[in-house]
């Protein structure tokens, strides 16, 4: 028995933040902010909208486009370090607000690695018998906790929320090898006390060695070469670094998804809400092998590589 990823959800709020608009309130320019990161506007929820609003929102996509019922979901994960409040966790909010009323629930924190986590977490228990169908978003309201003086972290944040059903696919098709890692002794480079803060010297020279090794790791692993990947999903953090992945694995440009230009930083979110808009695209097809990857505080970091369809 195979697990895959059998559908996706997204949301991200309405409110668009332009390079422009921080030029107004801090001294950055909008050349600076996209030649260092790539990035060109992000979405900010205002305080009406919590973490779990856009978990739910998501969700619902990610139910409907799998065609299934909320109560046929045994397990719902939320990967995010921006929860409404310590407990109860958004992923208990959420089943009460699916109406998911056979599913356990339970956060993930794991920073930006969260949606990985949180997927290999669920291919076990799918795999096992265990649960048909696993919930699985990733969602962060990171405004909340961004120090908006400090422009070399205001400029790279925003919020947003991508949610997959994990479920039983078909033979070949699925989840084929997967990396998860953390290495504690770094988590002084990425961390929040009250707000967030990063060494961005340090969390850069991380994420290009690791991002590209875990790639290759789970190629090898699901027992394929780089040459026979279509497509790359990296962690939306900073085009330079997703661009010494692509190059590591040696694909064109074409087939490295990029929508840090869109959204920023979603930490959590970015890889799956890539994925969505990856799919409504035409860029990611049934049979394509595609190999997701991410970085994040703790220090931590996870790889998947996926034949897609159900």
């Amino acid at each position: 028995m195979n697990a895959g990823l059998i559908s996706m959800g997204k949301y991200v709020p309405p409110n668009i933040v332009t390079n422009a608009d921080l030029e107004k309130q801090m001294d950055t320019t909008d050349e600076w902010i996209r030649s260092r990161t790539g990035i060109e506007e992000r979405r900010i929820a205002d305080d009406s909208i919590n973490t779990s609003d856009m978990a739910y929102h998501a969700a619902q996509d990610a139910i409907k486009n799998a065609g299934i019922n909320p109560e046929e979901i045994g397990l719902i994960l939320v990967a995010t370090v921006t929860p409404d409040q310590p407990f109860p966790s958004v992923a208990a909010m959420l089943q009460e607000k699916l109406g998911a009323k056979n599913a356990a629930a339970m956060d993930v924190s794991a920073a930006c690695a969260g949606f990985m986590y949180g997927v290999v977490t669920a291919k076990h228990f799918v795999e096992a018998g265990t649960y048909d169908y696993v919930l699985v978003v990733g969602v962060e309201k990171l405004s909340r906790i961004t120090d908006w003086d400090d422009r070399n972290t205001a400029v790279l944040f925003g919020d947003g929320a991508g949610a997959t059903i994990v479920g039983k696919v078909s033979e070949g098709r699925g989840i084929l090898s997967f990396e998860l890692g953390a290495d504690g002794s770094g988590g002084k480079h990425l961390y929040q006390a009250d707000k967030l803060i990063m060494n961005g010297r340090e969390v850069f020279k991380f994420a290009v060695r690791q991002m590209g090794q875990s790639a290759v790791n789970v190629i090898e692993k699901a027992g394929l070469t780089t040459s026979e990947v279509d497509y790359l999903i990296p962690h939306q953090a900073n085009i330079r670094i997703m661009e010494s992945s692509r190059v590591r694995l040696g694909l064109p440009i074409e087939k490295m998804s990029k929508t840090v230009h869109k959204y920023g930083n979603t930490s959590s979110a970015s890889i799956p809400i890539s994925l969505f808009d990856d799919l409504e695209e035409g860029k990611v097809k049934d049979d394509d092998v595609i190999v997701l990857v991410g970085f994040g505080g703790g220090l931590t970091w996870g790889a998947l590589c996926i034949k897609w369809g159900r």
